[in-house]
């Protein structure tokens, strides 16, 4: 038995998406390219933001009780213990993909999505097709974050306000836990804006960069 490439995308969601792309690709000179990571950071913020409240709380919590039942101790280790294992249990909890994007700044993490989606453009070589018609669909599954980088030829033609609606609905499909379908929809959306917006497919076009689901884990 075969392991899916990602967890979210089964080796049919793989198929079924790389069959949209070609559909999108037929009707314009556009060329849509899928980009999936698992995160574009590791966020150790989070971690230290945290033990940091971990640690706080729990010093809150002790001093509550020596308040309430008259009893502290006095042995040292049982006073230092309370903020180390509220940063422990801290830790713990940041290990939890919830936890962690609660704790991470959201303009931050709008950022570093941004700068990963950049960098995916040029690793891809989006900007090298003929016409500079390349559009990239990069998502990122944990910051539950889309963006869309279209080329200048694309550009010229279609309004940056009109991808919003496309990067919010696969932005909430991931969040939703269907990623897969959102993707589809969101190629075929990309596809039909491209025909709408008269991006025209030469008699001789061929097929610049490749369909298929581009998944790095990171």
């Amino acid at each position: 038995m075969s392991v899916p490439a990602h967890p979210l995308f089964s080796d049919e969601d793989l198929k079924t998406i790389r069959l949209a792309t070609e559909r999108a690709e037929s009707r314009t000179s556009g060329e849509v390219v899928s980009y999936c990571v698992t995160r574009c950071d590791e966020y150790p913020e989070a971690t230290l933001k945290a033990c940091g409240l971990g640690a706080a709380i729990a010093v809150l919590a002790a001093t509550c009780w020596h308040a309430w039942a008259g009893f502290w101790g006095t042995d040292l280790l049982f006073i230092l213990a309370p903020p180390w294992i509220g940063a422990v249990i801290g830790w713990l909890l940041a290990r939890s993909s919830a936890v962690r994007r609660f704790l991470v700044n959201g303009e931050l993490m709008e950022r570093r999505v941004r700068l990963r989606a950049e960098s995916a453009f040029l690793e891809e070589e989006i900007f090298k097709t003929r016409d500079r018609t390349g559009v990239l669909l990069f998502l990122s599954v944990f910051e539950h974050k889309v963006v869309v980088l279209a080329d200048e030829g694309i550009n010229a033609l279609v309004e940056p306000s009109e991808w919003k609606g496309i990067s919010d609905a696969l932005a909430q499909g991931i969040r939703e836990g269907r990623a897969a379908q959102a993707l589809v929809q969101a190629i075929e959306a990309c596809g039909k804006l491209l025909e709408h917006r008269r991006v025209e497919r030469r008699e001789d076009d061929v097929n610049e960069l490749g369909d298929d689901l581009r998944i790095r884990h990171e």
